[in-house]
């Protein structure tokens, strides 16, 4: 086995679909949310305060911050699925393109990258969840199996003369950065 999808233990009985693509010649695998899941409209609570005060140029107190930065953090929903693939190769995660049109919904950083050496780590297995977060004016309900991203598979190249790194992965979801 090459590369491919694997549901992970936790959901092994919970009917979830291995990533598939819907077309011929589609790049990217289609995942599915592996749970009923909501994701709240930034537009909530103090966030518009602040961004008025932050317009006005009118101090914003902590309280109204943090309850802003806490609106802007990602969602973080499962999927219920590890991929493995080559020491060679990563996994790209990417907006399908009805997200934002359709839904408001948006990976806050552009893609997710899913690394070989997540597959089975040690902290949870190496499940794969997409980040997002809703710029819509309401809240999103996804239900399991629904669609909400997609995944596609490349080679990715070395630098000349890298320093090898020496570190092994410890963990997962962020484990490999401070």
């Amino acid at each position: 086995m090459t590369r491919g999808f694997e549901i992970v233990s936790k959901y092994r009985n919970a009917g979830l679909n291995l990533p598939y693509r819907t077309t011929k010649r589609a790049a990217g695998y289609d995942f599915e949310s592996a749970t009923d899941f909501t994701v709240p409209s930034i537009w909530k609570l103090d966030f518009l305060k602040v961004l008025w005060a932050i317009r006005h140029e009118r101090a914003v107190d902590d309280v109204q911050a943090q309850k802003a930065k806490r609106i802007l953090k990602p969602y973080l929903v499962p999927t219920g699925i590890k991929a493995y693939m080559g020491d060679d190769e990563v996994l790209i995660l990417a907006n399908r393109s009805s997200n934002p049109l359709k839904r408001g919904l948006v990976i806050p950083n552009g893609i997710g990258v899913i690394d070989a050496d997540y597959y089975n780590n040690e902290n949870n297995e190496g499940e794969i969840f997409m980040q997002v977060l809703n710029f819509g004016l309401a809240d999103v309900h996804l239900k399991q199996g629904e669609r909400i991203g997609q995944g596609i598979f490349m080679n990715y190249l070395l630098a000349d003369e890298e320093r090898q790194p020496q570190a092994e992965r410890q963990g997962g979801f962020g484990s490999s950065g401070k």
